[in-house]
């Protein structure tokens, strides 16, 4: 819809900030954020493969099943798991971390413990589950195990305590590992992945974190890091499938697991915990610390770049810049959708370059600022069209001007400009004799009566009315819109004003109210003029100014004792080709500003005869 050119937007703006504000207080705008962000990480995890290197041994269904004779109902005994781990040792995993607890003592098979805490102690690649719990008996962090990892910082409490449960069923040597809390933001689902938990100055490890640093991984300066997710599973191996494997003279699965890493996790239904990420709210819990373990060794966990802001404000300047200049609030639209789209191209770009660029926000505020200019928009070109409409409605009929403002063709902002018009002067002749008969106020509502037939001719012929000037009336034609045929147009006006006049008379002498020698003279000139509204800042006028007008009222003036229509040889010209007048000539007349004299004629409309056939 047509605008103008320039769209106040302090208003909009204002609003926006207050609704910003609210929104960024309420959360509403991290939560756009997330929820853009995790369709986005989704969609592009599907490019990208987990490394083979990281495998997990999943304690499932089957695997319950197929050992269920030898290692009997969950819990297995522990000397299971010792049994796994001698058989494995020989073909050289990297590591082997379980996502298991073994935190308490199996009271009725301590053997089973001895053997599993023996063969655990033999080795040096092996990893074990702790928890940081909120609440519970809090233990001194001093006295945590060596081997544990813990990193007492500089100025750290030496009396700080935390819950933790370690895998005290092995030796305090054996006790390698790190927590495996899982960490949620403020909405319940995991994005990000712990280094270390920090208390009090002390740094308690994670899992992934221990291992990626086993394996030559350098890690980053950080408490955590955004996860890079991959859209399938890691290599999975039954635990059932590997422990027979295990016992057959020349094993076919084990040896492939030479230099890797493997994640030892029960899946089983109902044995472990599903967790909310960007994948979905089934995420197993021991794919959230492969999918970190990968992107420390890679190094291509997702960096953060702040964008919601700055893009907003990047955002809003163009939407600014578009009401500002634009005419038009749907190439504002498209122009804001081409941008959104750009936006999540980048935010696509940007994680396959490792980076998250949070954008969800900022479209959101952009298009609510949008809404909010095309409010103010739409009110403001409300109050320009009913001004345009309520300025011109007194020189065009009204009829007329709703659909010239709605197509745009009328604009009050438009400057004055130079084009040739028709311009017609209607005086009454005997005015002063009729007001010397009649009260004012007579006088006056027979002006009104007259005025109103005359103003409605002039509107049936597409005139537009410039002013009353006392008894006399001031229109043209071709201004403001572009009138074909103008002169024609002004000509036929002026010969229904000789008609209307009449029909007025006779209506006035049948009410018994004669008018004694009133009548009237119409003069009429084409040529140049400046049209457009001209006057100061708080009082405007549409009219036209210029030689042509000064003409057409001295014709008007020449008309007394000649004719009633008088017209310049200018607007005959233009009318030579309209079937419907004839000119008739009525000699030179000396008029006032002019040297030579002026060639006047009298427009006569032809008879039906004359004109049948012909082409209006």
């Amino acid at each position: 819809m047509p605008l103008s050119k320039h769209v106040p937007i302090r208003l909009p703006l204002l609003a926006l900030a207050v609704l910003a504000l609210a929104l960024q207080l309420s959360g509403l705008l991290e939560r756009t954020d997330n929820r853009l962000g995790d369709w986005l990480l989704q969609a592009h995890a599907a490019s990208r493969q987990p490394p083979d290197d990281i495998v997990v041994l999943a304690i499932d269904q089957r695997s319950l099943d197929e050992l269920n004779d030898i290692a009997g109902s969950w819990p297995w005994p522990r000397s299971v798991h010792g049994e796994l781990l001698a058989a494995l040792e020989p073909h050289a995993p990297a590591a082997v971390a379980f996502d298991i607890m073994f935190n308490e003592a199996d009271s009725f098979r301590p053997d089973s413990d001895q053997v599993f805490k023996e063969i655990v102690a033999a080795q040096d690649n092996l990893f074990f589950a702790s928890l940081n719990l909120v609440d519970g008996n809090a233990g001194p962090l001093a006295l945590l195990p060596g081997s544990f990892g813990a990193v007492r910082g500089e100025g750290a409490d030496p009396d700080a305590r935390a819950t933790l449960l370690l895998p005290h069923v092995l030796d305090e040597g054996s006790m390698r590992g790190g927590l495996i809390n899982f960490e949620a933001d403020a909405d319940g689902t995991g994005r990000h992945y712990r280094l270390y938990r920090a208390v009090d100055g002390w740094r308690l490890p994670y899992l992934a974190a221990t291992l990626a640093r086993f394996t030559g991984a350098t890690l980053p300066g950080r408490e955590r890091v955004r996860l890079h997710w991959f859209g399938q599973a890691p290599p999975t191996i039954a635990y059932s499938e590997l422990f027979k494997d295990l016992e057959q003279r020349e094993p076919v699965l084990a040896p492939t697991l030479a230099g890797k890493i493997v994640l030892v996790a029960a899946t089983a239904p109902g044995m472990h915990e599903n967790r909310p990420t960007p994948l979905g709210q089934h995420t197993l819990g021991v794919h959230v610390i492969a999918t970190a373990l990968a992107n420390l060794r890679a190094g291509d966990w997702l960096r953060d770049w702040p964008a919601r802001w700055p893009l907003a404000a990047l955002l809003l300047a163009g939407l600014v810049l578009a009401f500002h200049r634009r005419a038009n609030t749907v190439h504002s639209a498209l122009g804001l959708g081409a941008a959104s789209v750009a936006v999540l191209g980048g935010a696509w770009l940007g994680l396959q370059a490792n980076v998250y660029a949070p954008v969800g926000a900022a479209l959101l505020l952009a298009w609510l600022g949008y809404g909010l200019l095309t409010i103010e928009a739409q009110w403001l070109e409300r109050r320009q069209r009913e001004a345009t409409v309520g300025i011109f409605g007194r020189f065009l009929d009204p009829r007329v001007v709703e659909g010239l403002v709605e197509s745009g063709e009328l604009d009050r902002d438009r400057k004055p400009e130079a084009r040739e018009i028709s311009i017609l002067f209607s005086d009454i002749r005997g005015f002063t004799t009729l007001s010397e008969t009649r009260t004012p106020e007579q006088v006056v509502d027979l002006l009104n009566r007259y005025f109103s037939r005359q103003v409605d001719v002039i509107f049936r012929h597409g005139g537009t009315l410039d002013k009353f000037i006392g008894d006399a009336i001031m229109a043209f034609w071709n201004a403001p819109t572009e009138t074909p045929g103008h002169a024609a147009k002004a000509v036929a006006a002026a010969l229904d004003m000789t008609l209307a006049l009449d029909d007025f008379k006779r209506e006035l002498q049948a009410n018994g109210e004669g008018l004694g020698e009133f009548d009237i003279g119409i003069g009429l000139h084409s040529g140049p003029a400046v049209v457009g509204f001209l006057g100061s800042d708080s009082r405007m006028e549409y009219t036209a100014i210029g030689d042509t007008v000064n003409l057409a009222s001295r014709i008007e003036g020449t008309t007394k004792g000649v004719a009633r229509v008088l017209v310049s040889g200018a607007t005959m010209a233009l009318c030579s080709a309209d079937p419907r007048f004839e000119f008739m000539y009525r000699g030179e007349f000396k008029v006032k500003g002019r040297e030579m004299p002026v060639e006047l004629y009298e427009p006569v409309r032809r008879t039906h005869e004359a004109t049948a056939g012909a082409k209006p």
